[in-house]
């Protein structure tokens, strides 16, 4: 597996501290991205599974972490609105066959 070449480190003070910040701020960019990824996935599964209650109950946490990544512009609204609109419908129509 190849290695990332190493950055040279700065010689301003302030990019020095940019650095730091930096990786601070891409750690926690990459856990809210995992958040909202696992989020959107266990809404997936359930739905898969058929298990309705499972899935709504889901669905409605996993509103809330979309909309708190979005808000930070992780992802994109849009693609948020996207992906909530599209695991919506699917636990509607699961809704319904369950009805039926």
């Amino acid at each position: 597996m190849a290695t990332k070449p190493k950055k040279k480190n700065p010689r301003l003070a302030s990019g020095r501290k940019r650095v730091r910040q930096d990786v601070k701020i891409n750690a926690a960019n990459t856990s809210l991205r995992s958040k909202y990824r696992t989020a959107v996935k266990n809404v997936e599964k359930a739905v898969l599974a058929g298990d309705k209650t499972k899935a709504t109950e889901l669905f409605a946490k996993m509103q809330a972490v979309v909309d708190t990544v979005a808000d930070k512009g992780i992802f994109h609204k849009n693609k948020a609105a996207r992906d909530k609109s599209r695991l919506s419908t699917k636990v509607k129509a699961l809704a319904v066959t369950a009805a039926a």
